[in-house]
């Protein structure tokens, strides 16, 4: 028995990808514990972030230096 606390949206939007792949959430955590032993640790890299990238993530929350577009369409021409 594991008992985990885990934000509700988290928790129904990770529920419903696990759906569409066919498996229960129990099946889920099972196959994460299964492919943590197989690798013997975190079976995806887990680094700190470095200053630039810390500040980056800074801004981003505080709304800083964030562009927002009306469409795709004109984010693509911008970006393309």
């Amino acid at each position: 028995m594991i008992r985990a606390r885990v934000e509700p949206e988290l928790k129904e939007q990770a529920e419903g990808l696990f759906a569409a792949l066919g498996l229960t959430t129990s099946q889920a955590i099972t196959l994460f514990f299964k492919r943590v032993v197989d690798h013997d640790g975190i079976p995806f890299e887990l680094r700190i972030p470095n200053a630039t990238t810390r500040k980056a993530i800074e801004d981003a929350r505080n709304g800083i230096g964030l562009k927002r577009y009306g469409s795709v369409k004109d984010l693509m021409d911008d970006i393309l």
